[in-house]
């Protein structure tokens, strides 16, 4: 499976689990004092992650450029 369809996977599956957590909290199922807060400080460091990984797998996926010849004149 390529990389980045298990990424963005990951990532939706988290946003699914983070919102979920919330829509409890708002209706006070869940105590959410600072649970809020973390969540989305984790969802940042998760999403930065992944965006690091996504690009350092673009760059080395990248097919090799032939150069076009000079042109004289």
């Amino acid at each position: 499976m390529n990389v980045k369809k298990i990424i963005a996977y990951t990532l939706a599956f988290l946003v699914l689990l983070f919102s979920v957590v919330a829509i409890l909290g708002i209706w006070e199922i869940v105590d959410i004092e600072d649970l809020i807060a973390r969540m989305f400080k984790s969802l940042m460091v998760i999403l930065a992650a992944a965006a690091v990984i996504v690009l350092i797998f673009s760059i080395l996926d990248r097919p090799e450029r032939k150069e076009p010849p000079e042109q004289e004149g």
